[in-house]
C-alpha cells in the first residue's frame, strides 16, 4: 500500500499530495540526505524512522524541463513492484496539465487513482506470468545433470532453483531460473558474498554442467603440491650455506668534519618528565586567519572534441548545428550527455577522486539534466560543466556552522570546557596538527589543555609533551597501558578545575578494521561526549578515503552503547601541500560522510593550518 505521493517544484512548492504527513518526515530526510547531496541517481532511499515508527522506502522521478519532483513513499516491509511504473505514468499525465502559475490540482485525484489501478493490474499480471513460467522442481528430487530443461527458450544458472547440489563447487545452489537470462528485480537479488554468482552458465539451453568449469579442489591440490616442492627443494641449500656475519653500518667521516656528531637533538628530560625552560614558540600569525585570494578568471577550456568522441554518430552540418543552437529547443538525452560525462569522470579521477564517487556524481548530474532543453548558443559540454560545478559547490559547502571560536565561547559561558577529540588511522599527523590547532587557539587568547590519551604507541606521550613545552600549555597524562576513556574523563575534570577553555584529546592511530581499538575509541566518545569529533585524514589517499571514513562511522555506530551514536563531526585534511592539484580526497571524504572539512594542514610549522577554500577546490577539480 502506498503511504504517500507528493508532487512539488524544485523550489519547494507542493502542488499535489496523496496521503497524510508521516511521522519523522521521510520526504524532508530524502531532500536533505539524498537530493541536496547529489545522490539522486540512486534507485531508492531507505528511511529509518524513530523508535515506534515504521521504516519507509522512498522512490522518486524528475521532470527536469518543468522543474518538478515526484516522490512515492511506502513501508519497507512491502515490496511494491509497480512504484516505478506509477511514478513514470504520474509524471507523464501531470506534465500535460501543469501550468507554471497554477498552484492547486485537485482534479488530478481521479486521474491518479486510475493510473494506480492500471499500474497494480500490470504488476499482478507480470507476477502471475512469472509464476506460471517458472515451474519449480519438486522438493526432495535430484536433477539429472544431463537432463534438458522443459520449455523452449529458458535458461538457468548452474545452481538452479530447487536443485539439491551445485555441480561446479559443491555449494547449495542459491540462484533462480530467469526468463531470457534477465534478472527479476527484488525477487532475484544475489548477495555479494554468494559463491554461486561466479559459476552462472550463460547461453545454455539445458542444465548440463560445463566441461571447463573452474574446480576449487584442483587448485587446492596444486597449491599443496607446490608448497611441498618448495619446502623440500630449498632446505638443503640453505643449510649448506653458512650465514654471513652482519657488518654494522658506520657513519661516513669526511675530511673537513669532526668524526662524531650529535644526532639526537631532543631536549633532555629528567625522571619526573621535566626539561629545561623552553621559550614559547612564536612563528607569527596562523594561516587560519589569513584570507586566501582566488583568481576569478575563467579557464576557458575548449571541450568541443568531447562531443565528437562518440563513434559512429553522423556529424551535423554547420547550418543545422547553428540553427539548433539559435533555436535552443534541443532536449537533452542520456546519449547526448554520455560523452561529456565520461570525459568529466576521467578528469575527476585524475584529480584523485574515488572512482565510485566520480561515477555517482556523473550519474546524478545526468539525472538532473535529462529532459532539459538546451539554451541558445550553448554547448552540451558547457552545460554539463556548469551543472557539475554547482553540484560540487553544494557538496563541499558546510551544512552547519563550523565556527569553533564561537562554540568555544558558548561553552565557556556554560561553565564547561570545549572538548575536541582527534581520531584517524596511523601516521596521518594527528598529534602534529593537534598542536597546530592549539597554536591557533592560543592566538585568540583561549586557554588550551592537551590530553595524552594515546596510551598505545610508544613515544606518543613524549611527543605531545614536547609540543606542550614549546607552546607552554598544560598537558594531562597518565602514561601508557591505561584506559584512554578514563584518561580523557579525568583530563576534562582537571580542565574544569583549572578553568581551561578547550581540551584537545589525542588518541591512538588505528586502522578501520581493528576491532579492539575501535571499541576503545567508541567507549571514549560515548563516555565523554565531546563537542567535536575530528577525523584526521591524508590528502594523499584516493579510494582508501572512502573506506576509512565509511568504516569509522560504521564502527562508531555499531559499537555505541547509546541509541543516538556519535559519528564524525568534521574532517582535518593533512599533507595538503604535497598533492599539487590532486585535491580529490577532500571531495571523496565530504561526499561519503557528509562532514565538512574544517582544517587543512599544509606544512610542518605551527602556522601551517588554514581553512578549505571551496571555490579554489572546485576550480582545481574541473580544470
Amino acid at each position: 500500500m502506498l503511504e504517500q505521493l507528493l508532487i512539488f517544484t524544485r523550489g519547494g512548492l507542493i502542488l499535489w499530495e496523496l496521503g497524510n504527513a508521516l511521522k519523522g518526515s521521510p520526504i524532508d530526510a530524502l531532500i536533505r540526505s539524498c537530493l541536496l547531496e547529489e545522490r539522486s541517481a540512486d534507485t531508492a532511499f531507505h528511511y529509518d524512522a524513530p523508535a515506534g515508527c515504521a521504516a519507509y522506502t522512498l522512490k522518486w522521478a524528475f521532470d527536469n524541463d518543468l522543474g518538478l519532483v515526484f516522490v512515492a513513499v511506502y513501508q519497507r516491509i512491502l515490496h511494491l513492484l509497480y512504484v516505478d511504473d506509477l511514478l513514470a505514468a504520474a509524471r507523464r499525465e501531470f506534465s500535460r496539465v501543469y501550468e507554471p502559475k497554477r498552484t492547486s490540482y485537485d482534479d488530478f485525484d481521479e486521474t491518479f487513482r486510475q493510473l494506480q489501478k492500471e499500474a497494480e493490474a500490470r504488476a499482478d499480471e507480470m507476477r502471475r506470468f512469472k509464476q506460471a513460467g517458472r515451474a519449480p522442481a519438486a522438493p526432495g528430487k535430484k536433477q539429472v545433470p544431463g537432463a534438458a530443461s522443459r520449455g523452449s527458450g529458458k535458461q538457468r544458472s548452474s545452481g538452479g532453483g530447487g536443485s539439491g547440489k551445485d555441480e561446479s563447487d559443491g555449494d547449495p545452489g542459491k540462484g533462480r531460473r530467469s526468463e531470457n537470462g534477465s534478472s527479476k528485480g527484488h525477487e532475484n537479488e544475489i548477495k555479494p558474498n554468494s559463491r554461486a554468482q561466479n559459476v552462472v552458465v550463460h547461453g545454455k539451453e539445458n542444465g548440463a554442467p560445463r566441461v571447463d568449469a573452474f574446480d576449487v579442489s584442483k587448485l587446492q591440490k596444486l597449491r599443496s603440491k607446490g608448497a611441498k616442492k618448495t619446502d623440500t627443494g630449498g632446505g638443503g641449500c640453505k643449510a649448506a650455506k653458512a650465514e654471513p656475519k652482519k657488518i654494522a653500518k658506520k657513519n661516513r667521516v669526511w675530511d673537513d668534519s669532526p668524526s662524531e656528531s650529535r644526532l639526537d637533538f631532543t631536549d633532555p628530560v629528567d625522571d619526573r618528565g621535566e626539561g629545561p625552560e623552553v621559550v614559547v614558540a612564536d612563528q607569527g600569525e596562523s594561516m587560519m586567519d589569513k584570507e586566501e585570494i582566488v583568481s576569478s578568471d575563467s579557464e576557458g577550456e575548449e571541450d568541443e572534441e568531447v562531443e565528437n568522441e562518440k563513434p559512429g554518430t553522423k556529424k551535423k552540418g554547420w547550418f543545422s548545428a547553428m540553427l539548433q543552437s539559435i533555436s535552443g529547443n534541443a532536449v537533452l538525452e542520456k546519449s547526448d550527455l554520455r560523452p561529456a560525462l565520461k570525459a568529466l569522470k576521467d578528469r575527476l579521477m585524475t584529480k584523485n577522486v574515488a572512482e565510485e564517487i566520480a561515477e555517482k556524481l556523473c550519474e546524478s548530474v545526468a539525472t538532473s539534466l535529462e529532459g532539459k532543453k538546451l539554451g541558445s548558443f550553448t554547448r552540451v559540454s558547457s552545460t554539463v560543466q556548469t551543472a557539475m560545478e554547482e553540484a560540487l559547490l553544494r557538496i563541499l559547502t558546510p551544512k552547519r556552522s563550523i565556527d569553533i571560536l564561537r562554540d568555544v565561547h558558548a561553552a565557556k559561558e556554560q561553565g564547561r570546557p570545549y572538548v575536541v577529540v582527534f581520531v584517524g588511522v596511523n601516521g596521518v599527523g594527528k598529534s602534529t596538527n593537534l598542536a597546530k590547532v592549539a597554536y591557533w587557539l592560543l592566538q585568540h587568547k583561549i586557554n588550551v589543555m592537551l590530553a595524552a590519551c594515546d596510551t598505545f604507541r610508544s613515544g606518543a606521550v613524549e611527543q605531545l609533551r614536547t609540543h606542550a613545552r614549546r607552546l607552554q600549555i598544560p598537558i594531562f597524562e597518565k602514561g601508557y597501558e591505561k584506559d584512554p576513556a578514563i584518561v580523557a574523563n579525568e583530563a576534562i575534570q582537571e580542565a574544569k578545575r583549572n578553568n581551561s577553555d578547550v581540551v584537545l584529546v589525542d588518541t591512538a592511530g588505528r586502522m578501520q578494521d581493528n576491532e579492539p581499538l575501535m571499541r576503545a575509541l567508541s567507549k571514549l566518545i560515548n563516555l565523554n561526549n565531546p563537542d567535536l569529533v575530528l577525523f584526521v585524514g591524508e590528502a594523499l589517499v584516493g579510494n582508501d578515503a572512502v573506506d576509512q571514513l565509511t568504516k569509522f562511522n560504521q564502527k562508531l555506530a555499531d559499537l555505541s552503547m547509546v541509541p543516538n551514536a556519535r559519528l564524525i563531526d568534521g574532517i582535518l585534511l593533512t599533507k595538503f601541500d604535497t598533492v599539487d592539484d590532486k585535491v580529490g580526497a577532500a571531495l571523496s571524504m565530504v561526499y561519503v560522510s557528509g562532514a565538512p572539512v574544517m582544517f587543512v594542514g599544509c606544512g610542518q610549522s605551527y602556522t601551517d593550518l588554514k581553512k578549505l577554500n571551496i571555490k579554489s577546490i572546485v576550480k582545481t577539480l574541473l580544470k
